[in-house]
């Protein structure tokens, strides 16, 4: 695909028009959108969020800690006492502490596990060929849900979807003599508006996991959450958003751009699918069927009942199954094996050092995610070792008692909550993990799942994800867009991208209620109500 990049325009955003440059009139959702984003602009980077709000904790807690609360903590039937994290013992203790806070911090040990697997086989090269050689055989009846789909599943290697899939959707569209923009639009959906909906289970799991998992204990220190707790909502969520982006991009998205967008006269040099060679496709294959025969020899091994990887009552799906606990070393395992065939047949290792680089090169793209985590940590510790976290949700779950909410409607008021706070701070895991400790211990407190809170959360951090300029991977799908039509900015892409998010919202929303009411398991080890039942 060519590097070069089209001209940009007066509509793109920073870039003042040429002079005589006819500027159309803004829009009401034009405005507000530029609202959002200059009010996103000033907020400040997540990692100094983090710092911020660990200051505010340390400070919180010395103006407190002398107030005697009448509430009562659950953890020991005392009255609940905040501890005051300026005392001289507390610092001391922190600073102490600190390294094995940092690096006792879940959610880093299993992305990065997760990542050095997943990294080997996207340096080889594994996922691309499997995207183009998904896209490249579908038939013209069956290209948008195909789109869709392999955005979905593109999310297990975390960010390649953003650039690979969907400029693959712009050029196979605009291929199949369709326009262009709406392939882009289809698999932005996918990739970006499906991000919690995975027939596959991706890396995202088990990192909210670790977010959730400490936020519960605030309230219950013995409990334990599987990586996979939504596993079963989500696999089957990735059929309902296959059909409502098929349903949006058809009917809705891409008629509107056809009678309005006209794609440039010189989009012809717009970039080609390039065709998989014969050395990369029997790479693809070799390394596909070692992925297949090692599912299917841990398939065999979990069969017996004797299975080591059972618990002592033989369950497997139980947190304390060893198969559970395995999940993350398992996901690393099932891409770096695949990746490691696929690089020595195709030829993109030639020695061992080949992997390790790849290994090396994924490490690097975490270095920001590091950086984050460390203060992540330190403000998820003080937060729970302060009790304002148990404070907040056991005041918090009285005003829910008192208002006498139903259950469902105190879920869709999480999810709506979500999708406009994601409007403002993009990243999922910085998101929950400034959220996860205020709504977990508080809808415990009114019998709700952390299970179940944290699916909510998914679904509102999805759905908005389209529509919010500050998401680090928007302005890119804008370029995408320009190469067939140049005019387009911010704006543009934000209108054909709203019908996606408010159905999704909607109907995302109302599937997660039915799904409860059903009483289908949302995954592994999950319950719907605390304590479970």
């Amino acid at each position: 695909m060519p590097s070069d990049t089209p001209p940009v325009t007066g509509n793109t955003p920073g870039i003042p028009p040429a002079s005589g440059e006819f500027q159309p009139r803004k829009t009401f959702v034009d405005r507000a959108l530029s609202t959002i984003e200059v009010i996103g602009n000033k907020l400040p980077d997540p990692a100094m969020l983090f710092l911020f709000a660990l200051i505010i904790v340390w400070a919180l807690s010395a103006l407190l800690a002398p107030i005697a609360f009448t509430v009562e903590d659950p953890r020991n039937g005392l009255p609940l006492q905040v501890t005051n994290l300026l005392s001289g013992s507390a610092l001391t203790a922190f600073l102490a502490q600190m390294v094995e806070i940092f690096t006792s911090f879940a959610p880093l040990g299993v992305v990065l596990v997760a990542m050095l697997g997943v990294g080997v086989a996207d340096e080889a090269g594994y996922f691309n060929t499997a995207i183009k050689l998904l896209l490249s055989r579908t038939t013209a009846k069956l290209l948008t849900p195909m789109v869709v789909l392999v955005g979905l599943i593109s999310h297990s290697a975390v960010d390649a979807g953003y650039v690979l899939v969907i400029p693959l959707g712009g050029v196979i569209f605009y291929a199949a003599g369709r326009h262009p923009l709406a392939g882009i639009a289809a698999a932005f959906a996918g990739v970006s508006g499906g991000f919690s909906a995975n027939p596959a289970p991706a890396a995202l799991d088990p990192l909210l996991q670790g977010f959730t998992q400490p936020a519960a204990q605030i309230i219950d220190p013995a409990i334990l959450v599987n990586p996979l707790c939504n596993y079963f909502f989500t696999a089957i969520s990735s059929i309902l958003i296959i059909a409502l982006a098929w349903y949006v991009t058809d009917r809705i998205v891409e008629p509107r751009l056809t009678r309005n967008t006209a794609v440039d006269d010189d989009a012809e040099g717009a970039p080609e699918m390039s065709t998989i060679g014969r050395r990369e496709l029997r790479a693809f294959w070799w390394a596909t069927g070692v992925m297949v025969l090692g599912m299917i020899l841990l398939i065999l091994a979990l069969l017996p009942a004797s299975s080591p990887f059972r618990d002592a009552a033989g369950s497997l799906n139980s947190f304390a199954a060893p198969i559970m606990q395995s999940i993350v070393p398992l996901i690393f395992l099932l891409f770096l094996i695949p990746g490691v065939v696929f690089g020595y047949v195709s030829g993109a290792f030639k020695r061992s050092k080949d992997m390790i680089d790849a290994m090396t090169e994924a490490m690097k793209g975490m270095s920001y995610y590091i950086v984050m985590a460390f203060f992540c940590a330190l403000f998820v510790h003080a937060f729970g070792a302060s009790n304002i976290g148990a404070l907040l949700a056991l005041k918090g779950a009285g005003l829910l008692k008192a208002l006498m909410l139903p259950g469902p409607v105190t879920i869709v008021g999480i999810i709506l909550l979500t999708a406009f706070v994601n409007l403002f701070v993009g990243s999922a895991s910085a998101k929950w993990a400034l959220l996860a400790p205020i709504f977990v211990p508080m809808l415990m407190q009114v019998g709700i799942s952390p299970e179940l809170t944290q699916a909510a959360y998914r679904v509102g951090d999805s759905s908005s994800n389209i529509i919010t300029p500050l998401m680090p991977y928007f302005p890119l799908v804008v370029v995408y867009c320009q190469k067939y039509v140049k005019k387009t900015g911010i704006g543009t892409l934000t209108s054909f991208m709203i019908p996606y998010s408010l159905l999704f919202l909607a109907i995302w929303s109302a599937f997660l209620v039915l799904y409860w009411t059903l009483g289908i398991p949302l995954g592994f080890g999950a319950s719907y109500s605390y304590p479970p039942m």
